[in-house]
């Protein structure tokens, strides 16, 4: 059985974000974007649009020294949503950050049109980032 398209496209996400391919996220999220981060950190929020996405993405990076890694353990896709199981890593002034995470989206003609991410401990992300 072949893997539905939005399980290779969701990959291709993955693998742009790591090597930080703004272009090819470009072609996957869609331009009205909406990007919803859980918790109580400076990162914390809702961001409208691909550019405020774009720079969330730059802004973790620019909190983590660029040693922010996402590792996809699984992706599951349909028409209308997709699924990614994640183990998330990266350090920051000394303290190092291992989560599992759920990331969750929705998905429209193949474009990412919004985006939840659950973890497995909300608070040791917060402490991580902070306030």
């Amino acid at each position: 059985m072949d893997e539905h398209p939005n399980v290779e496209r969701l990959r291709r996400g993955y693998d742009a974000f790591s090597r930080g391919d703004m272009a090819a996220l470009e072609d996957l999220f869609d331009e009205k974007v909406m990007w919803h981060v859980s918790g109580r950190s400076q990162v914390a929020g809702d961001y409208e649009g691909r550019d405020a996405v774009f720079g969330f993405f730059g802004r973790l990076m620019e909190l983590t020294g660029g040693s922010m890694k996402l590792e996809v353990h699984d992706v599951f896709a349909n028409d209308a949503h997709g699924v990614v199981l994640t183990m998330t890593s990266a350090s920051r002034e000394g303290k190092s950050l291992n989560e599992n995470a759920v990331h969750v989206y929705h998905l429209r003609d193949g474009k990412v049109t919004e985006f939840w991410s659950a973890t497995t401990d909300q608070y040791s992300g917060d402490e991580f980032f902070g306030a």
